[in-house]
């Protein structure tokens, strides 16, 4: 059935298609650089990684788009704070944003605009609605007139007549639910030049600005937290729907994104992790506690619209599976003699996995997790191809990481089943299946997170081949002891010697 997906406007999951086949454009609205980043960024950026990297892996072309918000009333006050400029304090903060997401393995945006580097398309964003009477000049700025657009609230399901005023409260605005374009300079604060005088933009009108630049009126997904359906996504959408002349609202004439897809929040004694509230975690703070892949997959490892509490219990309970997948993983290539190897064996034995490769998407909600039977237990018939029917299947069904990771583990507890056999060719098919599916959620222990030390892998090789030379010198003259003692004192240092029907053969434990 291909990849459903869950719109916030039209409240149900609903198939998946392209404006452009094979190509899909996504615009996720980045982060207001004016402090570090905590654990709850990573929560909203992470979905947004895993649609990116299952819509490659169906065979789509993808252009993300993440801005970065530079300029603002937190940003400003914060560079005043700590007795910096505004353009420091930003570029600063975006740099530890970016280290930030790429420590946990999110990739980069295919492009990154910043607010402060697209005035002159927001100036022409903003004459475009005045022109169609969807904005006026006021008291040095220029408001948005959410009368005038009759779908306004569609996007969060709230009538007009019941919305509280904005919390913009200059001067100049003829409806208190009018919000601002164009703020009008305040001493001392940065400032452009405009039509309507010196000021600099508001911030729904930035990612209105960079979304048209970058992939025009309409395209396929907006995304971004729970937090910004209302009113920063209700107000992007008012915007660029009036400036394309499709002010009346409804259908999908002039709509700005097909698909409006959010992220569940981030919360602390369940209350959101937010910086305004002195509730949050930083990620320098939780990469201390934690390796950054097991950081990961906690944040991944319950349904993206779902709530996510954020607890060290949770923390451990998401490294003992994380770890249990990557030992097998790791264990299984050590014995296999590496990934070629093991996807030489797989394709020999017919268990090698077809690219197009796809699953039947079930329909299911944010805490779907069946997939016939409990994670880890052997499954009857199960096989690598089944496997990864399953797990499509979970990921078309708006990304259902809960039966994703089941099929996960139901390939990792085949394959730990033959790990100790002499079944090399089954266990390069299950090793294999299970590093695809990992590489979709960007967790494969050998490719996305290599092992620290892997240069030394040659010599210890080596070394490992005498210690082994040595136990089977020592059997030959029926010194069992001795024999036992090299094993013993070799696992004592989480290196595993199985005696199989092919010989010797060693693993980390």
């Amino acid at each position: 059935m291909g990849l459903h997906l869950y719109d916030t406007r039209r409240r149900r999951v609903r198939p998946f298609e392209p404006l452009r086949p094979g190509h899909v454009g996504v615009y996720v609205c980045g982060p207001t650089v004016q402090s570090p980043p905590h654990v709850g960024h990573l929560r909203t950026a992470l979905p947004f990684d895993l649609l990116r990297r299952w819509l490659v892996q169906s065979g789509h072309e993808v252009t993300l788009v993440q801005n970065v918000t530079d300029i603002d009333d937190k940003i400003i006050t914060n560079a005043d704070r700590d007795g910096t400029s505004v353009w420091e304090l930003a570029t600063r903060q975006t740099r530890a944003f970016d280290d930030a997401y790429r420590t946990i393995g999110i990739l980069p945006p295919t492009i990154q605009p910043c607010a402060t580097g697209h005035i002159p398309e927001m100036i022409a964003l903003i004459s475009a609605l005045i022109d169609g009477g969807h904005a006026y000049a006021g008291g040095g700025s220029v408001w948005f007139r959410v009368g005038s657009f009759a779908d306004y609230g569609a996007l969060s399901h709230q009538r007009p007549d019941a919305m509280l005023p904005s919390a913009e409260s200059e001067p100049g605005k003829s409806d208190p639910r009018d919000f601002a374009l164009w703020k009008a300079a305040r001493p001392g604060e940065p400032f452009w030049s405009s039509p309507w005088g010196d000021g600099r933009p508001g911030w729904h009108l930035e990612c209105s600005a960079m979304a048209g630049k970058y992939l025009g009126p309409a395209f396929d997904i907006h995304g971004g937290g729970l937090d910004l359906v209302f009113p920063h996504h209700e107000n992007e959408r008012a915007q660029t729907v009036c400036a394309a002349g499709g002010a009346t609202g409804g259908g999908d004439t002039g709509e700005m994104a097909r698909y409006w897809m959010h992220v569940g929040l981030l919360t602390i004694g369940g209350t959101k992790m937010s910086k305004s509230l002195g509730n949050s975690v930083l990620v320098a703070d939780a990469l201390g506690a934690v390796r950054p892949q097991v950081l990961r997959y906690h944040l991944l490892s319950a349904h993206y619209r779902s709530t996510l509490e954020y607890t060290p219990e949770a923390l451990d309970e998401s490294a003992a599976a994380h770890d249990r997948v990557e030992t097998f993983v790791r264990n299984a290539l050590d014995i296999l003699g590496g990934p070629g190897e093991a996807a030489a064996l797989a394709a020999d034995d017919g268990q090698s996995l077809p690219g197009a490769t796809r699953g039947r998407a079930a329909r299911g909600g944010p805490g779907s997790e069946a997939v016939g039977a409990a994670a880890g237990d052997a499954v009857a018939g199960l096989t690598p191809q089944r496997a990864w029917a399953d797990f499509a299947a979970a990921m078309d069904d708006d990304l259902a990481v809960g039966r994703a990771l089941a099929a996960i583990f139901g390939a990792v507890g085949q394959g730990n089943q033959v790990l100790l056999k002499a079944h090399s060719r089954q266990l390069a098919g299950w090793v294999n299946v299970t590093r695809r599916m990992l590489g979709v959620l960007g967790l494969d222990p050998h490719e996305q997170w290599p092992s620290a030390g892997a240069e030394l892998r040659p010599a210890l090789d080596g070394v490992m081949q005498i210690a082994l030379d040595l136990r089977s010198a020592a059997r030959a003259r029926r010194d069992y002891a001795e024999a036992d003692s090299i094993r013993s004192r070799l696992a004592a240092v989480g290196l595993i010697v199985e005696d199989t029907p092919e010989g010797q053969r060693w693993h980390l434990a």
